[in-house]
């Protein structure tokens, strides 16, 4: 095997809000890519819209910087473990990675779940201990708590022999010694270097290219974003394409990028180690292999964890449907959830008895969501039914996915936090409490348990949550308009979701009922005009302002005989049965 010394690839794992990207964007500015006076976002790597709002990171993307000669790709990855299959896949591109912890919180269950994949794959880790200038960062007992983990996770004895850096990657420094201020990242430059291998090759071998990611330009059409593991590509080649089923197809390279900060640079030759997009392949899926026409050899498929949470999508069927959305056909559905399922294998997609429903399956509530925000805002109407965990039988049993749950919360709320989890059949694993005033609680329970968990624990500790749904629904039987005089008429019956003057539809929920049942109501009712004076007459009523929810709000709301209706423009809560009659 050769080396190949002017490259390295490297990969920035961490759980979510560590400090990632904030990382890569230093990184960038300090490799002298951008002019000084060069307007930059923050955060450059989340292009999305939704990562910015969200201020996480969905999908894994590659950028590329230049120290002393050597090119060195930086793959900033997802940090919420609903997005691992992203993480899964990016771990095949690199030879190394940057493990970030944050100094006050140290290692979480992402943490652990993303180092256990780069342990597997046998890949040297460099442990970066960011945000050193929080008032409660505590970097010795981080580390402690990092190197435990490592053991924990068996990892080798060469693994466990990693550089240490401290960082401030909002202010770009990194030292080695907490001692000495840190200057630059040259420190963490000079790591990479030392620490991560150059990419190995077998000389002898023909080309060889694993897909990692798929992409889309208006231009040339869908891109193949890989590794070179072996050989060479160039443009306008003929290649070969080998299928998951072992068939080979025929193909040709009509464009090559390379990757230069953060732009992909049209070039015209590249070798093993780089990490390339492709354009011109359009029969290839994720994990398959680009390889030598003359002799084609298949790379290991990539293996992606099963998914834990499933709901079914449907064309939106209801009264209002077509008026604020570009796509509504159950065809055009169809299509769309195909796709996505092509450019990400995090998410599988399964026919259904009804033509016009699909069981759409993934990690989590929120990779779920962000697919329907994602879908809402490219003009896709759709109703979507409450979220189900999915189970698998073996030797008998009933198998049910499983969750650690890690919970880090000032000491008066520890009381809250427990009733709450007791009945979702959590059971507590440990309890730290640094001495902070903060506690640190780690629960295992099954994933069904925390179906709805995430905005109860946001009103137990910290006020600012909505939710908490033990109670019935209103429900509308009547379509039309709301007015302030029936809405007057039914706030002491509990809370109202929609304003005076919103159009509604039989069947549709309008409130929270004070109660634990449902209850039809008529918010479309008006005041009867009379031309006898009342004493009354002129009072003004008071009305409490609707409670607004956002997609995850509404999507923990729902119940088993309940669906959410999503377009552009709204998101409305509705009965299956939409007709009184056949609800009861």
């Amino acid at each position: 095997m050769q080396h190949r010394e002017s490259i390295r690839n490297v990969a920035i794992i961490a759980h979510v809000d560590h400090g990632k990207t904030t990382l890569v964007d230093a990184m960038l500015w300090q490799s002298g890519l951008f002019r000084e006076n060069e307007a930059v976002p923050e955060r450059m790597m989340d292009s999305i819209d939704l990562e910015r709002e969200k201020g996480i990171t969905i999908m894994a993307k590659n950028t590329a910087v230049t120290y002393k000669s050597v090119h060195i790709n930086i793959v900033d990855t997802p940090g919420h473990a609903d997005f691992g299959s992203e993480v899964e896949r990016t771990l095949t591109l690199v030879d190394g990675v940057l493990l970030l912890v944050d100094a006050a919180e140290g290692p979480l269950p992402q943490t652990r779940f993303v180092l256990k994949k780069a342990l597997e794959a046998g890949l040297p880790p460099i442990v970066v201990v960011n945000k050193i200038d929080r008032s409660d960062a505590r970097p010795a007992e981080v580390l402690d708590e990092i190197y435990d983990l490592f053991i924990d996770l068996d990892a080798a004895e060469e693994q466990l022999d990693f550089p240490v850096l401290y960082t401030n990657a909002r202010v770009g420094t990194a030292t080695s010694d907490l001692k000495v201020a840190g200057e630059s990242l040259e420190p963490l430059f000079e790591a990479i270097l030392t620490t991560v291998p150059a990419p190995a090759f077998d000389p002898a071998a023909g080309l060889q290219l694993r897909v990692a990611m798929l992409d889309w330009d208006d231009y040339v059409g869908r891109l193949v974003i890989g590794r070179i593991v072996n050989g060479r590509v160039r443009q306008a080649e003929r290649i070969a394409v080998v299928h998951r089923d072992g068939t080979i197809e025929a193909g040709k390279v009509t464009v090559l990028y390379g990757y230069e900060g953060l732009k992909r640079t049209e070039i015209q030759e590249a070798s093993a180690g780089d990490i390339v997009a492709i354009a011109g392949i359009e029969a290839i899926d994720i994990g398959e292999t680009v390889a030598d026409l003359e002799a084609p050899v298949a790379l290991p498929l990539i293996r992606i964890d099963e998914p834990t949470v499933s709901m079914l999508f449907s064309s939106n069927v209801s009264p209002f449907a077509g008026k604020e959305g570009r796509f509504v056909t159950s065809p055009q559905l169809r299509e769309r959830l195909m796709k996505e399922r092509k450019l990400n294998p995090g998410i599988r997609v399964e026919e259904t008895e009804s033509p016009d429903t699909f069981r759409v399956s993934g990690r989590g509530e929120l990779q779920l969501a962000i697919l329907i925000e994602m879908m809402r805002r490219e003009g896709y109407e759709l109703e979507v039914g409450k979220p189900e965990i999915i189970t698998r039988q073996q030797d008998g049993r009933t198998l049910e996915p499983m969750e650690h749950l890690v919970v880090d919360v000032p000491e008066e709320f520890i009381g809250a936090v427990t009733q709450k989890i007791g009945p979702r059949r959590g059971v507590m694993t440990k309890m730290v409490n640094h001495g902070t005033g903060r506690v640190r609680l780690e629960y295992r329970l099954p994933s069904r348990g925390l179906i709805g968990y995430r905005t109860e624990f946001l009103t137990d500790t910290r006020g600012t949550g909505l939710l908490n749904r033990h109670n019935g629904a209103l429900v509308a039987y009547r379509t039309g308009r709301t007015t302030g005089y029936a809405i007057d008429n039914l706030q002491a019956r509990g809370t109202m979701f929609v304003a005076p003057g919103e159009p509604v539809y039989e069947g549709q929920v309008v409130g929270e009922n004070s109660r634990d049942n449902d209850l039809d109501v008529n918010i479309t009712k008006e005041k009867k005009l009379t031309n006898m004076r009342a004493s009354t007459a002129d009072e003004g009523i008071k009305l409490t302002p609707p409670r607004t929810m956002n997609l995850e709000q509404c999507l923990e709301w729902i119940r088993e005989d309940e669906l959410l209706e999503v377009t552009p423009k709204s998101l409305r809560l509705r009965k299956r049965a939409m007709a009184g009659r056949r609800r009861f």
